[in-house]
């Protein structure tokens, strides 16, 4: 049995989403408002393909990231690269558990690495660092290679105005499909879960003498340095300083960044800077400032640090919820199975 899919959004899930569908011989097209794949969020933030280490206090998050990083490399092994320095530091005295604790919970969670001297790394009040395997997501290429995969399928510039379900299909903009998948994390369908929309910005810096290098500092309120799929460019984020404002609808999200001054991205520069060197006080001789990045992440209502993959079902409406890349498999699967039980069918897997 086959299927006309509708997929909204051309970031990494919807991109995923979309090329495995046609894989499997569904027939598979792709609204993306804007000209170019990955021009949102998903072309917009740390370019990280995450293990698990950023994630303490979410053991769903944690055994989501592990199990979806191999799968990525395996399927994906062109999309992104090693990151040859890759360290977690737990502060003195900033972090929200200690070191021990910490070092205790990656154990557990079965992701390998290496205890290291943070004095080798030129790092100051810290407590302990984990020298780790994690790696950068190449979104240009990305970008390159899912335009070819999904050539035919994609409707860029078209923004979804009008979804009318039907008793036995649903249609986009007027045209008839048997099921839509949302992979705008709210942008355009309601959530079942509560989340809120969060401005958010990053800061670009160049850096010729590190190499491939990342620095992230765990766990709780704290700030993290990312190479990007440029050439000795890194982005500078903070769990304090990079959310601008939360808002309950992705509109307002949008009218909030379409104003944003020059004087608040300055004063959130200066506070960035000063945070991350008290752990590497070189920052402002090693990194020089390019510009800033903005973006809009969907987030879950909650004190946890739950950034896993949900998936919901209205009708014939598909709604995808992540915060990582590394659980796309999970997703397609998901919406696989839940397509199977409905039409009481066995999909092929790739």
């Amino acid at each position: 049995m086959s299927f006309r899919f509708a997929v909204i959004g051309g970031g990494w899930y919807g991109c995923h989403i979309a090329a495995s569908f046609r894989s499997l011989g569904f027939e598979v097209t792709v609204f993306e408002r804007e000209e170019r794949l990955f021009s949102r969020a998903s072309g917009n933030n740390q370019f990280r393909l995450h293990q698990g280490f950023h994630y303490a206090r979410s053991y769903r998050t944690r055994v989501q990231s592990r199990d979806g990083y191999m799968r990525f490399i395996e399927r994906y092994p062109t999309l992104s690269e090693k990151v040859e320095t890759n360290l977690y530091a737990v502060p003195n005295q900033d972090s929200l558990i200690d070191f021990l604790t910490y070092r205790l919970i990656m154990t557990s969670s079965g992701i390998e690495f290496r205890e290291v001297e943070p004095a080798k790394y030129n790092l100051s009040n810290c407590s302990g660092v984990l020298l780790t395997d994690e790696r950068v997501l190449l979104t240009s290429k990305a970008r390159d290679v899912f335009s070819r995969r999904l050539e035919g399928a994609l409707r860029l510039g078209e923004e979804v105005t009008s979804i009318v379900e039907h008793s036995d299909s649903i249609a986009v903009n007027g045209e008839i499909f048997d099921y839509v998948v949302d992979a705008t994390w709210g942008g355009f369908s309601s959530i079942d879960i509560p989340v809120f929309y969060e401005p958010t910005l990053l800061l670009y810096y160049k850096s010729p003498n590190l190499g491939s290098y990342a620095l992230t500092m765990v766990d709780g309120p704290l700030c993290s340095i990312y190479p990007t799929d440029e050439v000795d460019v890194f982005t500078l984020s903070s769990v304090t300083h990079t959310p601008l404002a939360n808002f309950a609808t992705m509109q307002e999200s949008r009218a909030f960044l379409n104003q944003l001054s020059h004087d608040t991205i300055h004063q959130k520069r200066r506070l960035m800077e000063a945070e991350i060197s008290k752990y590497y006080p070189g920052f402002v001789d090693d990194f020089e400032y390019i510009e800033p990045q903005l973006s809009i992440k969907t987030k879950i209502i909650g004190a946890t640090d739950d950034r896993s993959c949900y998936v919901s079902k209205f009708g014939r409406r598909f709604v995808v919820m992540s915060g990582k890349i590394d659980t796309i498999f999970y997703a397609s699967e998901t919406i696989l199975s839940m397509i199977e039980a409905e039409n009481e069918i066995q999909v092929a897997r790739l």
